[in-house]
């Protein structure tokens, strides 16, 4: 199976990061458990990476351009490169997971991107 990677990861982590595990080479994807009100110790933006994030349980605060979000489980949000940023947990933690690309390198969606195999099936495709 070249084409695929597999790897298992303790979700307790504070940080797993999958680049390298993954060899991932056209995003970096990052699970990320915060302990209760800790904070990321740095305000940053980027260069060129756009980053999108999905909170999965717990709830926090994003700094974001001199504004503060209040966020909980079940968000999702895109935050440009320049945008200046600093997450935050709240009382319970908050766990979530960061993808970061290059802005509008994207090729195409999943529809558009796609190769359907007429003449391939899986073994559940009867």
């Amino acid at each position: 199976m070249s084409n695929f990677k597999k790897i298992s990861f303790d979700v307790n982590a504070p940080r797993t990061e999958f680049h390298n595990n993954l060899s991932l080479s056209g995003c970096e994807v990052s699970y990320n458990n915060f302990a209760p009100n800790s904070a990321v110790p740095f305000v940053h933006s980027h260069k060129e990476n756009e980053e999108f994030y999905i909170v999965l349980k717990g709830d926090g605060e994003l700094y974001i351009d001199g504004e503060t979000v209040s966020l909980k489980a079940g968000d999702a949000f895109r935050i440009a490169p320049l945008g200046e940023r600093c997450l935050k947990s709240g009382k319970e933690g908050m766990t979530v997971i960061c993808v970061q690309s290059k802005e509008h390198s994207l090729g195409g969606f999943t529809a558009e991107d796609a190769n359907i195999l007429q003449d391939k099936k899986s073994p559940w495709m009867k």
